[in-house]
């Protein structure tokens, strides 16, 4: 009875935890960045700086909010002293909008500068959508590929409603309307439809990964259906095209732009770290309280 009233107060005590947790952290470094990057900028524009031909964009944690991923995306397309990307991915996968959106980012990117993807820990689902139309995926040997399947999951409620005393009152047009409701069980009629909804969206996630990593969609049942593979594995069903380290796909990255000499645009480390708090607990508040559909 207990875990289950937290759990339906959950946001509140997430929010509060992310503040006691990070508050204090967040107004320090805020107050060292602007004593610091006045002077900082000034010594970086006397200098004499080379200008970057390569970028790192990274792809961590679940996929929910990828404003800052497109950002960078864009960023990279519209740069033309940029002349390659590596996306650095660490992603159980998310929901499946963003993960497409981010798939065929990477692929419209692809079309103008090289891209390699580049399998630091986990590229799983949704992660793994969003690398398919990378230039190359060189993944890790520890790392784990694949996951290629959707869920959708929702939480049945009834019984701790009928404990506390709350009922739900609806009023609704067409048939399909309350499908996924956390309130009750879900009828029959109610889980065929969200089926239907789950096999077409597997459907489209195979036939991209079928065309982006040149595979047979009659044989998804070999490199899909939500296997989990290491990285060997995942190189012999063709998922990934190399098993090794990421000096390797710094490399690759470099040969395939053409760039004689290698130099990396330098990251904001504020502003990531920031973005990594902020993300990390909104994300931790979608994944744990939204019943959606997933790339997971």
């Amino acid at each position: 009875m207990f875990e289950m009233i937290k759990k339906l107060f959950y946001p509140i005590i997430a929010i509060l935890d992310f503040i006691t947790k990070y508050f204090k952290t967040i107004v320090f470094l805020t107050i060292i960045y602007f004593f610091v990057s006045s002077s900082d900028d000034s010594a970086l524009n006397n200098g004499n700086q080379e200008q970057a031909n390569l970028q790192k964009i990274e792809l961590v944690g679940p996929i929910l909010n990828i404003k800052k991923v497109m950002q960078d995306i864009n960023s990279a397309k519209r740069n033309k002293n940029i002349k390659g990307v590596l996306l650095v991915v660490n992603s159980p996968g998310g929901a499946v909008a963003p993960s497409v959106e981010l798939a065929y980012a990477i692929k419209e990117l692809a079309e103008i500068k090289p891209v390699v993807a580049y399998a630091s820990g986990v590229m799983a689902s949704g992660s793994y959508y969003a690398s398919i139309w990378a230039n190359k995926i060189i993944a890790n040997p520890g790392a784990m590929i694949g996951s290629i399947g959707v869920i959708f999951q929702g939480t049945n409620l009834e019984e701790l409603m009928e404990k506390i005393g709350v009922k739900t009152q609806t009023v609704k047009a067409g048939r399909y309307k309350e499908s996924g409701t956390p309130t009750r069980e879900w009828a029959s009629y109610e889980k065929e439809e969200l089926e239907k909804v789950i096999k077409d969206t597997y459907s489209m996630f195979v036939s991209d990964v079928a065309n982006a990593r040149k595979l047979k969609v009659e044989d998804h049942k070999k490199y899909a259906d939500a296997h989990i593979f290491t990285s060997g594995q995942a190189k012999k069903v063709g998922l990934v095209d190399e098993v090794t380290t990421l000096t390797y796909a710094k490399k690759e990255i470099k040969i395939l732009s053409g760039v004689e000499k290698a130099i990396w645009k330098k990251e904001d480390k504020f502003e990531k770290f920031i973005d990594k708090i902020i993300n990390e607990a909104v994300s931790s508040f979608s994944v744990n309280l939204f019943g959606s559909l997933k790339a997971y």
